[in-house]
This record gives C-alpha cells, sequence and structure tokens, in this order.
C-alpha cells in the first residue's frame, strides 16, 4: 500500500492491489492518521507565489535574488536576457501571457541546466555514484526526485529561483538517494557525511514560497 497527501488541500489518496479489502484499507488511513494531519497542515502553511501576469516591473527571482521584469515588443527573435537588476523579455507584438510563460520557463530550464551542469561533475565523485540523465522539468509537489535503476534525477526548474546554496542542496539530496532511496538512518548518515549543513539548507529552502500553480480536483 502506498499512501499519499497531495496540495492544494491534503486530500489523501491510498495505492492498493484492488483484492484489499476495505476494512484492511480503513485500519491502514486510520494508523496513518497524525502523519496525514501532520502534512496536511504543512501543505495549508506552505507559502506560494501569487500568479504571474509578464507585465512590466512585475517581481521575478534568480537565484534568490529579485529582478523586475521589463518587457518590449519589437519584429526581432524574441528572447530574455538578464540586465543589471531587470529580466528583459522581447516579444512580439501581441504575444499572449501564455507564450510569455513559456518563454521564460524556457529560459529558466537553461539557467537550472547551466548551474547543475558544474555542481553534478563536483558531487558525483565525491559521493561515488554515476548519473546517466538529469532532467529539468516544472513540478508542483516536488524540489526534486531520482530513479536509482535507470541512475537518473530530477530537478524542479523553480530552483533556479532559489539561492545557488539550495540547489547544491537538492543535488546532494538526490545524488545520496541513488545510495540510499529511503530518508532513513543509513540517508541521514550519508547526508551528514558529505554536506553537514544540509539541515539549515533544506530549512532555508522549505521556507521560501513555491510557484502557483492550477490543481485539477
Amino acid at each position: 500500500m502506498h499512501l499519499s497527501v497531495h496540495p492544494p488541500l491534503g486530500k489523501v489518496r491510498i495505492a492498493a492491489p484492488s483484492s484489499m479489502s476495505l476494512d484492511t484499507l480503513r485500519v491502514f488511513a486510520i494508523s496513518k492518521l497524525a502523519w496525514i494531519k501532520q502534512q496536511q497542515k504543512k501543505l495549508v502553511n506552505q507559502p506560494r507565489e501569487t500568479a504571474r501576469e509578464f507585465l512590466d516591473r512585475e517581481s521575478h527571482y534568480l537565484w534568490g535574488k529579485r529582478y523586475l521584469l521589463k518587457v518590449t515588443e519589437a519584429d526581432r527573435v524574441p528572447k530574455v536576457t538578464l540586465a543589471h537588476s531587470q529580466i528583459c523579455l522581447r516579444v512580439r507584438s501581441g504575444a499572449t501571457r501564455e507564450k510569455k510563460h513559456e518563454m521564460v520557463a524556457q529560459w529558466y530550464r537553461g539557467q537550472l541546466r547551466a548551474a547543475v551542469a558544474p555542481l553534478i561533475a563536483k558531487w558525483v565523485p565525491l559521493i561515488g555514484v554515476t548519473v546517466d540523465r538529469i532532467f529539468v522539468q516544472q513540478m508542483k509537489t516536488k524540489w526534486g526526485s531520482c530513479n536509482r535503476s535507470g541512475r537518473c534525477i530530477r530537478l524542479n526548474t523553480e530552483l533556479a529561483k532559489k539561492p545557488r546554496e539550495c540547489l547544491e542542496y537538492l543535488v546532494v539530496h538526490e545524488l545520496a538517494h541513488l545510495i540510499e532511496p529511503t530518508h532513513n538512518v543509513r540517508f541521514i548518515a550519508l547526508m551528514d557525511e558529505f554536506m553537514p549543513n544540509w539541515r539549515l539548507r533544506r530549512e532555508q529552502l522549505n521556507q521560501l514560497p513555491v510557484s502557483h500553480a492550477e490543481w485539477e480536483y
């Protein structure tokens, strides 16, 4: 059986074999009630950004620093650049909010990929694992994940908005999961060995707001 609590309101889902009785599922859920309430409380209190409209002088973040968005329309190749305290978004005339969002999201993915490469080169030999593939994608409920059998890790593009030390913590966290898949005593010992201040970095990351998201019910 697998129990999960999903945002934004803490809906509980249990995955189990179809042959399992409802009474067994009910007893299992009741036994996990304290954990369920704890996770639901975290979701309710979790700060989220407001939806971005991609308008002039709107606040956006890169590596923990606030930038103002500068939107210009021109009959030239659309692109996103960084200039001093501004993120400059050049679009075609009449570009929709969705198109602007797509361009900025792609730019964040590029920023994250560029920052991850040296971290992987640094930590893979130190931890003693191998990584075949790295995926950077939008994730609604996780900062990252890993697949031990596929030797790959996935990172949330939102990490590009957070301080660089938070990204490094996530990289080490997921690489350690290639050795130990659960958050047990062995995993904690690995994190203590590789990054003694990992708890401070985790706390810093978890106190920062996550992105606005649309949910299907």
